[in-house]
């Protein structure tokens, strides 16, 4: 029977929501694997709105779910609608929007707060034992979810790594095109932007974390 696997995404764009190729290289590696997918968004409003030829803030507001639907090409659920006894396993791909919107990780660190509803939906697929992927910077995410001393990494960034360190994870240094998995937890992590210099460099580890979350869930 093909996997169901939800999909995480926290807006559009890698600089205020959801890094569009990470997103989509997932969305695209899980099609090839047969796996059925749905994704999800909070809907709450954006940390705030990025010119992303620039890097200015502008002076404007989006929707996170609004603005993740532009990626699932309309097909998306808030994410108070996921539960994880309807799905096989969860996905998270990065961009700055993972750390803004998801969670207050880039403005807050270590003392951090992650939105609710992403938080109560992501606990669930932990506490029935059922594999998670965390892409990027969403790693940062895995001791808010799994507690103290769970496995994961973000590639190599000393600060970082030092930040998820004061959280409670241990972080395992890892290239681009590897994955770090905590066997105990069925937590599987990839640096992919975080260290990636091309779309390539960013698809060979998040492939691979794919298909380990895939294998994971059986």
């Amino acid at each position: 029977m093909n996997k169901k696997v939800a999909v995480i995404l926290s807006g559009c764009g890698v600089y205020d929501g959801a890094e569009i190729h990470e997103s989509v290289i997932t969305l695209l590696r899980l099609d090839q694997r047969g796996a059925r997918v749905q994704c999800f968004a909070p809907n709450i409003a954006q940390h705030h709105v990025i010119n992303h030829t620039n890097g200015e803030v502008m002076p404007e507001s989006r929707n996170v779910l609004v603005e993740s639907a532009r990626i699932a090409r309309g097909e998306i659920k808030d994410v108070r609608e996921l539960v994880a006894a309807d799905f096989d396993a969860l996905i998270v791909p990065g961009g700055f929007g993972a750390a803004k919107n998801l969670s207050d990780f880039a403005t807050s660190g270590a003392n951090c707060i992650v939105q609710p509803d992403v938080l109560a939906a992501a606990r669930g697929f932990a506490e029935t034992g059922k594999p998670v992927g965390l892409i990027c910077i969403a790693p940062h995410l895995a001791a808010k979810i799994y507690g103290e001393g769970v496995s994961c990494t973000i590639g190599n960034d000393a600060g970082t790594a030092a930040a998820l360190a004061e959280m409670g994870a241990q972080h395992v240094d890892c290239v681009v095109s590897e994955i770090v998995v905590d066997e105990k937890r069925k937590l599987v992590t990839t640096p992919a932007y975080m260290l990636a210099q091309s779309i390539a460099d960013a698809a060979s580890g998040i492939n691979k974390l794919v298909d380990r979350v895939l294998e994971l869930a059986h």
